[in-house]
């Protein structure tokens, strides 16, 4: 289970740099940064309940990573270049985290405990 929560952190700090990096130097929208960088402060929200493993976030913070998926889908076939690439990027990362919060989530209730 630890592992679960150190990759679900990994892919969350990971998705926090790739979107701050991409919407500031690699690829904006606009040359000198773009505004959609904003994008990054839903993602700082989960950050410390993911860090100390608080259950409740893991249960939320995957809905909110569908945002990011669809984000990256949509940007991966619209964009060309490197900002396609970095769209990629997004997909990889909130599909991990997706799948290593829900199992974390899972398998940190009440009935997968031991006594």
């Amino acid at each position: 289970m630890k592992v679960l929560q150190i990759v679900s952190s990994i892919s969350l700090i990971a998705l926090i740099f790739l979107c701050l990096a991409w919407e500031l130097w690699l690829a904006p929208l606009r040359p000198g940064g773009s505004g959609l960088v904003m994008k990054v402060l839903p993602l700082l929200l989960p950050l410390m309940g993911i860090l100390k493993g608080r259950r409740y976030t893991y249960q939320w913070a995957p809905m909110l990573m569908l945002a990011y998926f669809t984000e990256g889908v949509v940007r991966a076939w619209s964009d060309t270049g490197l900002s396609a690439w970095l769209a990629g990027g997004e997909i990889v990362l909130t599909v991990v985290f997706f799948f290593a919060a829900i199992y974390y989530a899972k398998f940190s209730g009440p009935s997968h405990q031991t006594p």
